[in-house]
């Protein structure tokens, strides 16, 4: 029996626009990224780094992010993607659902490192400022698995229980129509909100840097993310006796321990500059280069050239 305040599953999973098929899968980790970049534009620059050098971290993580999103999910689901009657094609097929967060962690971080390079901004100071935009693109993600009906666990009869359709091919055999289960991604959602607010009043309060910040992240998304992972039904490769991104979420509790405890030895108080040794904020060039009155007119008043004018001409 559907419990009235269970939760439906969408009806629409994508909008036909002429030939052009948008889902919202697709839209709600696109506005992930925009929130996450426009909320670390705004932190970056506050410590003085460059708003628009979030662009170049931006392209690098979001490309290098999806593919191994792709690969690492794919590789953990293989039997969904090879064997008799399966399409290879569908290997590529991302915008359908099927790509891991902790892939698109490990292929965007390597875009971060590239695009530090490019742009002189260290890697540990972008990846603080990205902490909170980060946990409100996944949340922002993980609507996205709702609208395609997927990555939910098992069996419940708690009253915010998820509808989920008896055709559905990862709707566990055996079970009767109309069995509810756990809204995962609901779960995950509210976890990753919550987590803005903790991490933001831990750094209000102690003000983590060089990673640190990061570090906290990793064990507050870890230890979530293991306890989702673990009620989910969905078949996934097994190690050690856990699930594969159980396994993952307890190995980046131990990661983010790691970078705190590591950090914390090798650099004391708040970093002096977002930027690499010898590099800065293209624009702190600028304004020191163009500060001269005498060879840039530009930065004298305005406001009294005419009435120094009107006065040349008595």
């Amino acid at each position: 029996m559907i419990h009235p305040l269970s939760i439906p599953s969408p009806d629409l999973q994508f909008v036909q626009i002429w030939s052009l098929q948008i889902r919202f899968y697709a839209l709600c980790i696109l506005v992930g990224i925009v929130l996450a970049g426009i909320w670390t534009a705004r932190r970056l620059g506050r410590r003085g780094g460059e708003r628009g050098a979030v662009i170049d971290f931006l392209v690098w993580s979001v490309v290098l992010g999806i593919v191994a999103a792709r690969a690492y999910h794919v590789l953990t689901h293989w039997g969904d993607y090879f064997g008799p009657g399966k399409n290879f094609l569908d290997v590529f097929a991302f915008w359908n659902g099927g790509i891991a967060i902790f892939g698109a962690l490990i292929g965007g971080g390597i875009g971060v490192l590239i695009a530090s390079r490019l742009t002189g901004i260290r890697f540990w100071s972008f990846a603080d400022a990205l902490v909170p935009g980060l946990l409100l693109a996944q949340a922002a993600g993980r609507l996205g698995n709702w609208f395609n009906h997927e990555l939910f666990g098992g069996p419940t009869t708690l009253p915010w229980g998820l509808q989920i359709e008896s055709s559905n091919p990862a709707f566990p055999i055996g079970l009767p129509e109309g069995t509810l289960f756990h809204p995962t991604f609901l779960y995950e959602i509210v976890w990753n909100l919550v987590g803005i607010g903790v991490l933001l009043l831990i750094e209000r309060r102690w003000k983590p840097r060089w990673g640190m910040f990061f570090g906290c992240y990793l064990i507050w998304y870890g230890i979530g993310r293991a306890f989702v992972e673990s009620i989910r039904v969905d078949p996934s490769l097994v190690i050690l006796g856990l699930r594969t991104n159980v396994f993952a979420a307890l190995v980046a509790v131990v990661i983010g321990i790691v970078i705190i405890l590591v950090q914390r030895k090798r650099h004391v108080g708040i970093e002096s500059s977002v930027y690499l040794p010898g590099r800065r904020n293209p624009q702190d060039s600028i304004d020191e280069l163009t500060s001269d009155p005498e060879a840039f007119y530009h930065v004298l008043d305005r406001k009294r050239q005419p009435a120094a004018a009107s006065s040349d001409t008595v």
